[in-house]
């Protein structure tokens, strides 16, 4: 006997949940389905557990810069274990307190992989369910190369599986999951190598953001070595691991060595074969500004899409949909212009709105015009150690619009959320120099740049 629903979620990340849990509330009888942990990727081995690791970092840097302030502090050592319990304890909160909320919400959960059997009709555990409506939320998976040795390495998920703080690390990758591992392994002290495949980090971010991002990890000790072609990796009879590149130049020492070269959409099991589901070349389910497929009835949100990959999107994405397919409102989509994002890189960076490159294509070169400052944050006034920020506005046009905003420095990922609203709203530079500053902050130096 086929269970009957209104609406079918795959996918227990964020995203889905967010999405199953609004349309209960407009009435729907939902279903959803999972067979790991509630919370998805963010949760369990992103955003969440990687926030946990950075801000342990981020102390350990901060303690280093106390004796400059006249603190006298014995540095006793790091304990690795006692983070990772707490961080897991944390997010086993998080699972359950998901868990709750379905309940409380109304929403069915059932545990298990689910496979299409028709257009609007799955298979869990043996067992069919249909709706009118069902919604792919299955997330992605990190990449691992089909060459010699690749298993030698761990990805991103088997990181938060690590019960020891490797010593030496190798990092293969330039975006940001690859960037953010970096910086905090070698907050914590560990020596880590990073291996780009071209010549430069976070190739994607207006180009300040990767230079100055990129120079302040190699000032700081990370060796980044760039345009590798990478052939294999290896393990010596120390136990130690290393690579290969093209050329047969071998390297080696290394404790782990950590795959962070992109991620692909979870959706090899659905038996998308049978909906008439279309994707593109890189396996991403192909959706219109509304999240439909090419099969009607049909809907994707979050990593198996091509939009931002980022979970707030996702859930932006779900809750809307619910609200056009069951609250009466035809014309409700997420907006994707100027979606604010944070690299929690060493030292971080929030951007959101076109690169300088990408603003000076899209309205030519005589209309845009680039406001930046680049100065030592207060916390390092009297410290021997010495960190960069840098701000800067991407003005367009005779009203000089801000269709651009990045800094990098510290508190970079606090700061780009207000301003964000501002520039969600059609903030010009004169907003921005109307605006009186907070002093003495970073922050200020947005709205007093000339």
């Amino acid at each position: 006997m086929i269970s009957k629903f209104d609406f079918i979620v795959i996918g227990g990340g964020s995203g889905g949940i967010a999405s199953a849990r609004r349309a209960a509330e407009y009435g729907a009888k939902v279903l959803i389905v999972e067979s790991g942990p509630l919370g998805g990727t963010c949760v369990n081995v992103g955003c969440v557990p990687k926030k946990v690791m950075w801000l342990t970092a981020q102390i350990n840097e901060t303690l280093a810069l106390a004796k400059d302030y006249g603190w006298q502090i014995q540095g006793q050592g790091f304990n690795w274990s006692t983070i990772q319990q707490s961080r897991d304890g944390y997010i086993s909160r998080l699972n359950k307190i998901y868990q709750t909320n379905l309940e409380k919400s109304g929403v069915t959960l059932v545990r298990g992989v689910a496979r299409f059997r028709a257009k609007n009709c799955i298979e869990v555990n043996g067992d069919p369910y249909q709706a009118g409506h069902i919604l792919i939320a299955t997330g992605g998976q990190p990449v691992v190369p089909d060459i010699a040795g690749a298993n030698l390495g761990i990805t991103s998920n088997g990181f938060f599986q690590l019960k020891a703080q490797p010593k030496r690390v190798l990092v293969i990758g330039a975006g940001y999951i690859a960037t953010e591992l970096a910086g905090l392994l070698h907050g914590l002290n560990s020596e880590v190598s990073m291996l780009l495949r071209k010549d430069r980090l976070l190739r994607s971010f207006d180009h300040d953001i990767h230079e100055l991002v990129m120079q302040q990890m190699q000032n700081s000790g990370i060796n980044i070595m760039t345009n590798i072609a990478l052939d294999s990796l290896l393990k010596h009879s120390d136990g130690r691991l290393g690579y290969t590149d093209s050329d047969g130049n071998k390297s080696g020492g290394f404790d782990c060595i950590i795959w962070a070269i992109g991620r692909y959409p979870n959706i090899a099991h659905l038996n998308l074969e049978v909906t008439g589901v279309k994707t593109n070349d890189r396996g991403q389910i192909d959706t219109d500004e509304f999240q439909n497929t090419s099969a009607s009835g049909i809907y994707a949100v979050g990593d198996v899409t091509p939009g931002a990959q980022l979970t707030p999107v996702a859930i932006a994405a779900g809750r809307k949909l619910s609200r056009r397919l069951f609250n009466h409102e035809p014309e409700a989509r997420l907006d994707y212009n100027n979606i604010p994002t944070v690299i929690f890189s060493h030292p971080p960076a929030g951007t959101i709105g076109l690169s300088e490159v990408d603003a000076k294509k899209q309205y030519g070169d005589a209309r845009i015009k680039i406001y930046k400052s680049q100065f030592i944050n207060m916390r390092y006034a009297v410290s021997e150690h010495k960190s960069l920020t840098m701000v800067k506005l991407v003005a367009a046009g005779a009203s000089e619009k801000i269709v651009g905003c990045h800094i990098v420095g510290d508190s970079a990922d606090e700061m780009i959320q207000g301003f964000a609203v501002a520039i969600k709203m059609g903030a010009t530079k004169q907003d921005f120099d109307n605006t009186v500053a907070v002093h003495p902050t970073a922050a200020e130096e947005l709205v007093t740049l000339r």
